[in-house]
């Protein structure tokens, strides 16, 4: 079994390696740091299963992600992130990952989870479960945040993180006028006044890392 793990530190890439050789078959596993390695690894090799950090340094894990769902006979994603469940799963799940795991899961439910997106099926926690239940009612009692696109979604997240437009752009790959737009949309759909507020509305919603 071959295994890609894409993560921006070397020591959870290692702390990776170690809980997959406990795998019952023999795994070969291969690591990049940052999406432009993922993308190159995947597209050179064949592997059975890739474990996604979406906190990548430049592109994110969601533009691998997307990539990935373009493309037939991708491997199955699982992502592994230390953002709540809540807040990225479903959003993750519709864009194409095979499953969700929080970093702070036990190794056990990792194992678990690699056997059933590497046997075609979704893994889903029951923490996940319930969430995905809770969405099939009224959308009037869904958080605004949800409704966003996966572009605002980040552009927030980064902004609440204490980033600048500027540095946004850099990190996304995005203009600096471009960013800003993003944070003007983002304000209108939020009924918010400025990148205070958006910060403050960001840390109450459990969107920062």
């Amino acid at each position: 079994m071959r295994i890609l793990v894409v993560d921006d530190h070397a020591v959870v890439r290692e702390g990776l390696h170690r809980i997959l050789a406990r795998l019952p078959d023999p795994v070969e596993t291969g690591e990049a740091a940052n999406a432009a390695e993922a993308l190159h690894l995947l597209g050179t090799r064949s592997w059975d299963a890739v474990l996604l950090d979406i906190a990548l340094p430049g592109r994110s894990g969601i533009d691998v992600l997307k990539q990935l769902a373009r493309v037939e006979g991708a491997p199955p994603v699982l992502v592994l992130s230390s953002f709540p469940e809540e807040q990225y799963a479903v959003r993750l799940l519709r864009a194409g990952a095979m499953g969700y795991l929080n970093k702070e899961a036990a190794p056990d439910q990792l194992l678990t989870a690699i056997r059933i997106v590497t046997s075609g099926r979704r893994y889903i926690s029951n923490r996940l479960a319930a969430e995905l239940a809770a969405s099939l009612g009224a959308d009037w009692n869904r958080p605004t945040h949800t409704t966003l696109s996966d572009r605002e979604f980040m552009v927030l997240r980064l902004l609440a993180s204490g980033r600048t437009i500027s540095e946004i752009a850099r990190q996304a790959s995005l203009s600096v006028k471009t960013v800003s737009t993003y944070r003007s949309r983002l304000l209108e759909k939020l009924g918010l006044n400025n990148t205070v507020e958006l910060i403050t509305y960001a840390v109450k919603n459990n969107m920062v890392d």
